[in-house]
């Protein structure tokens, strides 16, 4: 995509669930290769917003345009977007009945019709740049968190996905294993993935991100690349905020 036009835009995007206004008229464009980082206090719509970008979650309002493509709200067109939209979440959601290789390799098989030794290929060379080409037999409850999380993210590059979206990736790790998971994190937005990254890994936003968009109550408060925003915020919210999660 080196047309200058945007991969993800979000038009004045409204979401309810009841009477809860989780996400209030956003409006939000990510360029291709771009890394945006979304952080904010606990509720702010964070989730919601990553959930929404791959039509997990519907919107009541408003307009999502993927590759110049308005979202489609079901059938073929929705499973083809969700192909071009990989997602790891805090669960590492992998089939627990199925090796590693195969957990990485059902949905190239299965989704795009590739050849399996082709997939097989493929996906041992994602476990490979992932650290974890050696486990690939074995099955997920053999592996540490950050090693079945690291193959979620196998799982979703082997659909060849146009973005990554990832909804707090570390939350559900202890503390040892967060490391090795945002690397894999860094590296690919290192070589251009376009990735939008729900996560209270203050380090990561400020390392790896080219945008850092900060919520709060279902509204897009403010948006600074991450120098700017740690830096110098500009909003109440996010210097109140900063100043909770930056003093300890």
């Amino acid at each position: 995509m080196t047309t200058g036009e945007p991969l993800i835009v979000l038009e004045s995007v409204n979401k309810w669930f009841g009477p809860l206004h989780v996400l209030q008229d956003v409006n939000l464009s990510i360029d291709g290769g771009e890394v945006v980082v979304v952080i904010g206090p606990s509720g702010s719509g964070k989730s919601t917003l990553c959930r929404a970008i791959n039509r997990l979650e519907p919107i009541n309002s408003g307009t999502i345009i993927f590759d110049g493509q308005p979202l489609p709200a079901e059938g073929r067109g929705l499973a083809k977007l969700r192909s071009e939209v990989g997602m790891v979440f805090q669960s590492f959601n992998l089939f627990a009945h199925k090796t590693i290789l195969e957990n990485v390799t059902l949905g190239p098989i299965k989704v795009r019709k590739e050849k399996p030794a082709a997939a097989r290929d493929r996906a041992m060379s994602l476990l490979e740049r992932v650290g974890i080409a050696s486990q690939a037999r074995k099955y997920p409850a053999q592996l540490s968190g950050g090693q079945q999380q690291r193959a979620a993210i196998a799982r979703a590059l082997a659909m060849q996905p146009k973005a990554m979206l990832f909804d707090e990736p570390t939350s559900a790790l202890d503390p040892e294993m967060v490391g090795e998971v945002l690397d894999v994190m860094t590296s690919l937005a290192r070589e251009g993935m376009t990735m939008v990254v729900v996560t209270h890994e203050m380090g990561f936003a400020r390392h790896a991100a080219k945008r850092v968009v900060f919520m709060a109550d279902g509204q897009l408060v403010e948006q600074a690349p991450p120098d700017e925003f740690f830096g110098s915020p500009k909003s109440d919210r996010a210097k109140d905020f900063l100043s909770k999660i930056l003093t300890h």
